[in-house]
């Protein structure tokens, strides 16, 4: 069997030079999300989202993006998990694209607020009747007793809807990433990576600057 530190890969794709960094983070963010669509890339828009709670206590999930604009990045959950609540306790995150086919990573990191109630209603309304009854039936990151729980809810949620429009329930909504740093880093040879880091300004607008790999 192989060894676990013997796993090594050398990226030799691309190169990611001064020249080829965009003026603010958002047109290179546009950029490199228009490559990935065109890439081999299974769930493009998978990231992990990292939080941590009043105490610093770190903890991260594979979230999807549902929305970028140039105000942040938006998704979607539960109000009540365990990320809603540590996000109403330290209203911080860190956001982590990684595509490995194009052998880049972005990073985000910002504080995050809520997104109104209509622009999830706007989304809710938009998926699946049966993921809208999921987000009803399933009472996110605490403990059951089966899988059963689930399924019964899911039956007893599509009879109590029957013959009426699925509703946004109170404790589902969106989130939105405010960045005030974004990275994008390239995989290099010999793990001598290109990366770049945008910061923002107390005046408004970017820096950029390249971070030793």
């Amino acid at each position: 069997m192989e060894s676990i530190a013997d796993i090594r890969k050398d990226y030799m794709l691309q190169t990611l030079l001064e020249q080829d960094m965009a003026p603010d983070p958002y047109q290179q963010f546009g950029r490199w999300w228009a490559d990935a669509l065109k890439s081999d890339i299974s769930e493009v828009n998978a990231m992990t989202l990292a939080t941590a709670s009043l105490q610093g206590i770190p903890d991260a999930r594979i979230v999807l993006l549902k929305e970028y604009t140039e105000k942040g990045f938006v998704f979607f959950t539960n109000y009540e998990s365990d990320k809603g609540v540590q996000l109403k306790e330290n209203p911080n995150a860190c956001l982590v694209f990684f595509w490995k086919e194009l052998e880049r990573q972005v990073r985000i990191t910002g504080s995050v607020e809520k997104i109104s109630a209509e622009d999830s209603d706007a989304y809710f309304y938009s998926r699946p009747v049966e993921s809208r009854v999921g987000a009803w039936a399933s009472p996110q990151s605490t403990v059951i007793a089966g899988r059963h729980i689930i399924e019964e809810n899911v039956i007893k949620l599509k009879q109590e809807f029957e013959g009426k429009p699925v509703t946004r329930p109170p404790h589902w909504g969106g989130y939105i990433v405010m960045p005030h740093a974004i990275e994008f880093w390239q995989g290099r040879p010999s793990r001598l990576h290109d990366r770049f880091q945008y910061k923002i300004q107390d005046g408004g607008g970017w820096s950029l600057n390249r971070l030793a790999p």
